[in-house]
């Protein structure tokens, strides 16, 4: 058998072929790189009792870069890219709105002011009970007892407004 250098260059005009049969437009340098592969195992395996070499390392080569094809599809298919237009329209959905804090604030009429706070930040801000006792600097316990207090007030506001409709 040649030397590998020269099925190289004997075979890389096969291997372009190939990658244009195969309709490849990315990613070209890997799917190259796929065909080299594959024509160093068909070098690798081949048996000169079975037929030509070049028709080994045609099937060889298509066959490796059919499978890598396979393999990146799926690939593709399971990972979501979004486009760059998707970051800047997340980042607008959450930029700063003052009405939304004094829509939230008009809700919280008859809290105090912890079961406020807690409100905000945890609607708002969505921080876990933990975080808020950090940022205040008081204890998990109290958070707790200012979402008890502003869970029963508001569901009280909630059943008197059923009651008025």
């Amino acid at each position: 058998m040649e030397h590998f250098d020269e099925l190289v260059v004997q075979y890389t005009p096969m291997i372009n072929k190939i990658m244009q049969t195969l309709h490849i437009y990315k990613n070209h340098e890997e799917f190259y790189q796929t065909g080299l592969i594959g024509l160093w195992e068909a070098q690798l395996n081949f048996n000169q009792e079975k037929g030509e070499f070049s028709n080994y390392a045609y099937t060889s080569i298509k066959g490796k870069m059919l499978y890598a094809m396979n393999k990146s599809n799926k690939h593709e298919e399971r990972v979501f890219h979004p486009q760059e237009e998707f970051w800047s329209i997340l980042e607008d959905a959450n930029s700063e709105n003052p009405l939304e804090l004094e829509t939230m604030r008009t809700y919280c009429e008859g809290l105090t002011e912890k079961e406020t706070k807690w409100v905000i930040a945890y609607c708002k801000d969505c921080l876990s009970i933990r975080e808020i006792a950090n940022r205040e600097n008081v204890s998990v316990s109290a958070v707790k007892q200012w979402r008890m207090g502003a869970i029963r007030k508001l569901r009280g506001q909630v059943e008197r407004q059923k009651y008025r409709n």
